[in-house]
């Protein structure tokens, strides 16, 4: 009926690439600092283009498809 693949796909890499709940790129103190919660304009926007490139990645380039019937 559907094609679930944008939402579900999309769903997980929000949560991957929200900055500082996994990783920080960059990082306050380093390159990439881990769970620290803090996040910067820069970080937001790298993050941002790390989101938009996977999408892409995964609903045009590979395509992918969740079907609900």
């Amino acid at each position: 009926m559907g094609d679930w693949a944008g939402v579900v796909i999309g769903f997980v890499l929000f949560v991957v690439f929200s900055p500082g709940l996994l990783f920080q790129l960059p990082g306050k103190g380093r390159v990439v600092e881990f769970v620290n919660f803090q996040t910067s304009g820069v970080s937001i926007f790298v993050h941002s283009l790390l989101f938009f490139g996977f999408m892409v990645i995964f609903l045009i380039a590979i395509d992918v498809h969740i079907g609900s019937g």
